[in-house]
């Protein structure tokens, strides 16, 4: 019976290849992300190893079925990103190269694992848990160059609707949430998002913890992993998400608006540099104006998965309670 190790020997043609390091455990113990050396190659590579547990343990008790085919389905998706789109990309929203995938089923087309580019071997093993201004507004430019590279991409072969919290994945948590005004108007709210006229590839996890930074910092360069909710959307359902993972309550208020105007002065740059044909101004006004509609729609996610949790703010509520008066 072929191990793991024999997989990977076999996709990178290598016979010596050894595992260095087991870098994290995939959500639920889904599989795993390894470091691996390969003489052949003369670098190490990332894998990502797709195993699915035979009890499901989701840390706060999601575990239907719903959520098993949504993981899947969501590997599939990045395994589509990585063979289809990573290529377009250039070192204003750099990801890793794929280097090889295997799937269960090739009818199935299920994932199995994927062999990636180690970013820390070409510049990025910075990785930080709480973000300086200046970390945020590189994080901010990634996005959008990410975002105008992807504008009015098809798509057909990612998720229809980017993201992991939007609506039609979400309807176990909408079920237990406290009724109030927000959840009557959830579906109103993710209908308005879907709706947009202008529409790019959302990465779909944008936090912090799926950046990597370069080193030496003063680059200010930044690469993005994790495309396993990347998807069509309005660019600031990305925004709204990262700055919510970055900054506390008070800093939001006092940052926020500045870094709204920053993402849209780089994302006017990259459009223009890209020489992508588009309305900007009309982009702009329908992208501001979902901001405070984007915040509602993650704070639904939030309040029927996890009422209690952190990021639920004053902020959060502001904006959400902005978005209910709106018609």
């Amino acid at each position: 019976m072929f191990t793991l190790l024999d997989y990977i020997q076999n996709l990178l043609n290598d016979p010596e290849v050894k595992k260095l390091q087991a870098v994290q455990s995939l959500w639920s113990g889904y599989g795993e992300i390894g470091r691996y050396f390969s003489p052949k190659l003369n670098t190490s590579v990332i894998v990502k190893s797709i195993q699915p547990p035979a009890e499901i343990n989701h840390p706060r008790g999601w575990h239907s079925q719903a959520s098993h085919q949504r993981k899947l389905k969501s590997y599939q998706v990045e395994a589509n990103f990585y063979q289809h789109y990573a290529i377009h990309c250039d070192d204003f929203c750099t990801v890793p190269k794929l280097i090889a995938s295997s799937f269960n089923d090739e009818s199935t087309k299920q994932v199995k694992l994927m062999i990636l580019e180690d970013l820390d071997q070409i510049g990025f093993a910075g990785r930080k848990t709480q973000a300086s201004l200046q970390d945020i507004k590189a994080a901010i430019k990634w996005l959008a160059y990410f975002h105008a590279k992807f504008l009015n991409t098809d798509a057909d072969d990612l998720w229809p609707i980017g993201t992991y919290w939007h609506l039609a994945t979400r309807k176990d948590e909408l079920v237990v949430m406290t009724n109030c005004d927000l959840k009557e108007a959830a579906s109103k709210i993710d209908l308005l998002l879907n709706q947009a006229i202008y529409q790019t590839l959302v990465h779909g996890d944008a936090k912090l913890a799926n950046l990597c930074f370069a080193e030496p910092a003063k680059s200010n360069a930044i690469a993005a992993v994790d495309f396993q909710y990347v998807g069509k959307g309005a660019g600031v359902k990305d925004l709204v998400y990262f700055l919510g993972s970055c900054l506390p309550e008070q800093n939001l208020f006092t940052y926020a608006p500045g870094l709204l105007d920053e993402y849209f002065s780089q994302l006017k740059q990259a459009i223009s540099e890209y020489k992508i044909d588009v309305a900007f101004a009309k982009l702009e006004t329908e992208w501001r104006y979902l901001y405070a509609f984007a915040w509602a729609d993650f704070h639904r996610f939030m309040l029927g998965w996890n009422p209690t949790h952190f990021k639920i703010n004053s902020y959060m509520q502001t904006q959400t309670d902005f978005a209910l008066t709106q018609d």
